[in-house]
C-alpha cells in the first residue's frame, strides 16, 4: 500500500500549537500522536518532535527541527469552502494574532503556515480562462486579497 501525507518542518517549535489550534478551530481536525524528542537528539528543542495531525481531514506530520528550513509560500494548505461567510471566517482566523493577509486569497497563519482560502464557486467562475467571463473573473480574483465571491460574480456576469 502507498500513502501520501504532508510533511510541515517548524524551525520555531511551534508544531504542537499549530496542530491543537487547527484541532480546535477547523473542522475535521485532530492531533492524532505526538512524539517527545529524546534528550541529546541533534537541531530539535526539548519536548514535542513529531506531531501527526489531520487538517480538514488530509493527514499531516510535523516535525519542530532547527532553523534549516522555514515555512513558506511554496507549500500551502487549500482549504476550500463554500460561502463567502465561511471565507470571511477562516480568513479572520488565520490571519489574526499575527498572521499575515496576501493576494488572491492566500494567507499565512501565525505559525507561519501558508494557506488559500477558497471558496468552491472560484474554480467554477475562473474555469479553464477559455472564455471572456471566466477572463474577467480571473483578472478580479487577481486585484483581491481576501476572496469576494460576489465581486467575482459580478465580474464573470460582466457587471
Amino acid at each position: 500500500m502507498v500513502t501520501a501525507r504532508a510533511h510541515l518542518w517548524f524551525s520555531n517549535g511551534k508544531a504542537g500549537d499549530a496542530a491543537r489550534f487547527y484541532e480546535q478551530h477547523i473542522p475535521d481536525s485532530k492531533v492524532t500522536n505526538v512524539v517527545v524528542a529524546p534528550e541529546g537528539l541533534p537541531q530539535t528543542t526539548p519536548g514535542e518532535f513529531i506531531v501527526d495531525f489531520t487538517v480538514a481531514g488530509m493527514p499531516v506530520t510535523a516535525i519542530n527541527a532547527g532553523a534549516e528550513f522555514t515555512l513558506d509560500e511554496a507549500f500551502s494548505i487549500y482549504l476550500n469552502v463554500d460561502t463567502q461567510a465561511e471565507v470571511d471566517h477562516f480568513w479572520d482566523l488565520l490571519t489574526a494574532d499575527g498572521g499575515q493577509e496576501q493576494a488572491c486569497g492566500w494567507c499565512k497563519d501565525k505559525f507561519g503556515v501558508s494557506w488559500q482560502i477558497v471558496p468552491t464557486q472560484l474554480e467554477e467562475l475562473c474555469g479553464d480562462l477559455t472564455t471572456e467571463a471566466n477572463i474577467r473573473a480571473t483578472q478580479a480574483m487577481l486585484q483581491m486579497v481576501k476572496i469576494d465571491i460576489a465581486s467575482m460574480q459580478k465580474a464573470y456576469d460582466g457587471d
